[in-house]
């Protein structure tokens, strides 16, 4: 959308809620005990219902975010996946990082690349030789790549792997530059540390 990606809630996992009017006017006319009862159950229900208002709030900003921070992602795919923790979406969204953590949980982003869940765009950074930082997501994919496109009868060996660059190998607009920078960033890496690709 305008050249960026726009995130929305699945409506069929966010109800709408609302306290009957009938109930409310009960509790509005109760006197004594049962008033009392139908009061404190009118505003529990109210709570609840704004609860689940902030929960859907927060986890549009924290989905929104991720968009945001991992776009290259959506457009060119898990080798420019960049290094992102539970602390970063917080500070940028103005929460405690558990609440990140516990609303991260068990949630699930449905983008053009598939269905993911929202704990697969978290990766740790690895430092490089060149001074910059790569994620851990981002080398296993490209290492990936290089074993599925290597010659069966001439593997290579771990120390021989390197991170080749590609500027033709995308149709996406503006994808070569965007590759071929984080191929130099990863070359020194994976050639001196042996990064292993990790199982699926």
């Amino acid at each position: 959308h305008d050249g960026r990606w726009r995130v929305r809630l699945n409506p069929s996992c966010t109800p709408s809620l609302a306290v009957n009017r009938d109930y409310e006017r009960m509790a509005a006319a109760s006197r004594g005990s049962d008033g009392s009862y139908l009061k404190g159950r009118l505003q529990e229900a109210r709570w609840l219902i704004r609860s689940l208002a902030q929960r859907g709030d927060t986890l549009l900003k924290v989905a929104s975010c991720i968009v945001r921070q991992q776009s290259a992602f959506l457009d060119y795919g898990p080798e420019a996946m960049r290094p992102l923790t539970l602390r970063e979406v917080a500070d940028e969204i103005g929460v405690h990082e558990s609440t990140v953590s516990r609303i991260t949980t068990r949630k699930y982003l449905h983008t053009p690349r598939g269905t993911y869940e929202f704990k697969h765009f978290f990766s740790v950074g690895l430092a490089t030789s060149e001074g910059g930082e790569a994620s851990a997501t981002a080398i296993r994919a490209m290492i990936r790549k290089l074993v599925e496109e290597e010659s069966a009868t001439r593997p290579m060996s771990d120390a021989a792997i390197a991170v080749e660059d590609d500027p033709g190998g995308s149709s996406a607009p503006g994808a070569g530059g965007h590759l071929q920078r984080i191929g130099n960033e990863l070359r020194a890496h994976v050639v001196g540390h042996g990064v292993a690709d990790q199982p699926a």
